[in-house]
């Protein structure tokens, strides 16, 4: 392999521009291909074999639940083992290899990426129920990793000269970061690229073998990552693709004693267990599990009377219902000051009526969720809503060949309401009134979670106020609370969500390594 002789500075990948004809013929293009190749079956990967299993995944399109996206094979706890018998194997040499050298790989996949950016945008579309720009934007964030991660861990590995330790007569003493050992990589199904890819390079380009558990209800995106990294050459072992079953194959390898870390992003109760699990020394284990965990969030956006209120309704829609409310970050929540109550919520109401819901291959702004567990959950929730609040929008479910649902908000909700304080993850949001912006900041503060949140508001002494007492891991003033960028916002949260890991910020390697000291007298 060839070595990089320079490293470009990291800017972010920029977004697709689908008000243009031509972008838009590209991506119905990308569909075309990849509707083309629906049905295929895609077979586990453990170190060099390609496995097909009599087990199956079934991944079906949640926007039209008569196609069938591929059929994923399916590993059982024999299999896993096997994978980690391998994954071990592997890391022995892989953690000789120099940090340049892992790194040129995701610089080889970011580049292959982006040349067939719209190819895994539309598996998304028809995978998981994004429309163009969240699909784009997700694989944007997938690639702006890879780039990252890259650039930092050849940052890492030079960091006794840009940070060097101080100096004391007669030693020489040097820091490096050298890798754990075997991780597993449980993403989620919400940012099947973005995530899945952040979590599994930045392990593996830090010196780490990983066992990759994708979502089962977005397995194909992620076969499709793998493949790519096949393709760039990343060695067999260095990423085993197994999906299964969280109960059998999930509890089976973290409680394995060889494995070194779990890192996981999904529901609170699933990190909660997978943390209790974790923490539980097994037989033959010789180091304390290191769990990397983003859990989710209740997240919301506080009004004052001195914002822009156009700008204010937007940044609260477009947090609520971006991806039909399936983020972590997603703001299901607002409070806003009792003066200008009435009018902001005349403005949300109009803009959610805007939403027109359908295909997500025809680019349609509100879609599907993600399946029929997720659809009777947050049907239910509606009706716990109507109980709680006055139903301003939206309510039940809105027509179509699959999971969908109206964007529904609730106006005059307490903030002790369920629906104020139980994560729904979908297009469902609550709004509440309080006499003044420190009562509205009170009421964002009264959750178990502290994701994401924003504050919108003109008067300089109450902004910093909000960021001095708004307590969450990711604040943001008069703009939406989604939409973090890599190498910009750095991505994590407090309390219930989760272990604040800061994805994409100047930290992260350091949770895949650890540091080393050594010193030598002269």
């Amino acid at each position: 392999m060839s070595t990089l002789t320079t490293i470009t500075p990291y800017a972010n990948e920029p977004f697709t521009d689908f008000s243009l004809e031509e972008n838009r013929k590209a991506m119905e293009a990308a569909i075309a291909k990849v509707k083309s190749e629906l049905g295929r079956t895609h077979p586990l990967h453990i170190g060099t074999e390609k496995i097909v299993t009599e087990a199956k995944i079934t991944s079906i399109n949640p926007g039209n639940v008569d196609e069938v996206i591929g059929y994923v094979s399916k590993a059982d706890q024999a299999l896993a083992e096997k994978a980690m018998n391998v994954a071990l194997e592997t890391f022995e040499s892989w953690k000789k290899v120099p940090a340049r050298e892992r790194a040129e790989y995701l610089f080889k996949a970011a580049k292959l990426m982006r040349e067939r950016k719209h190819e895994f945008s539309a598996t998304m579309i028809l995978e998981s129920g994004k429309n163009y720009v969240e699909a784009d934007v997700d694989t944007a964030e997938a690639i702006d990793f890879m780039e990252f991660y890259a650039r930092e861990i050849i940052r890492l590995g030079r960091i006794n000269e840009t940070q060097p330790l101080a100096k004391i007569p007669g030693e020489d003493n040097n820091i490096s970061y050298i890798p754990l050992g075997v991780g597993v990589i449980i993403p989620p199904w919400n940012f099947p690229l973005a995530i899945c890819v952040g979590m599994t390079t930045a392990a593996v380009v830090s010196g780490n073998t990983v066992l990759l558990k994708p979502a089962s209800t977005t397995p194909v995106i992620a076969h499709k990552f793998v493949s790519l990294m096949e393709e760039v050459g990343l060695p067999a072992g260095v990423i085993n693709f197994i999906p299964g079953s969280g109960a059998e194959v999930g509890d089976y390898l973290t409680t394995h004693p060889k494995t070194r870390f779990i890192s996981f992003t999904g529901s609170k109760e699933v990190g909660l267990r997978i943390n209790r699990l974790a923490a539980e020394t097994a037989p033959g284990q010789i180091w304390i599990k290191r769990v990397v965990a983003e859990m989710g969030g209740k997240d919301g956006i506080v009004v004052d009377e001195t914002a822009d209120l156009d700008a204010a309704a937007q940044g609260i829609v477009a947090s609520a219902f971006g991806f039909q409310g399936q983020k972590c970050s997603a703001g299901s929540r607002a409070f806003i000051v009792e003066s200008v109550y009435d009018e902001v919520v005349a403005k949300v109401e109009k803009l959610v009526q805007g939403l027109k819901v359908g295909l997500p291959e025809q680019n349609f702004a509100a879609g599907p969720v993600i399946d029929k567990t997720s659809y009777e959950k947050i049907l239910e929730y509606i009706e716990i809503g109507k109980g709680e609040g006055r139903l301003l929008a939206g309510g039940g479910k809105a027509e179509g060949n699959g999971y969908y649902i109206q964007p529904t908000v609730f106006v005059d909700v307490p903030g002790k309401a369920r629906i104020m304080q139980e994560e729904i993850f979908g297009p469902v949001l609550a709004i509440g009134k309080a006499k003044d912006y420190q009562e509205a900041i009170a009421l964002y503060n009264d959750t178990e979670f502290g994701l994401t949140g924003s504050f919108y508001s003109t008067n300089e002494e109450r902004i910093a106020e909000a960021l001095d007492t708004m307590h969450c891991g990711n604040l943001y003033v008069n703009r939406k609370c989604t939409g973090a960028l890599v190498g910009v916002h750095p991505f994590g949260g407090f309390n219930m969500s989760g272990t604040d890991s800061k994805a994409g910020g100047y930290d992260y390697l350091l949770l895949f390594t650890q540091a080393k000291l050594t010193s030598r007298k002269l």
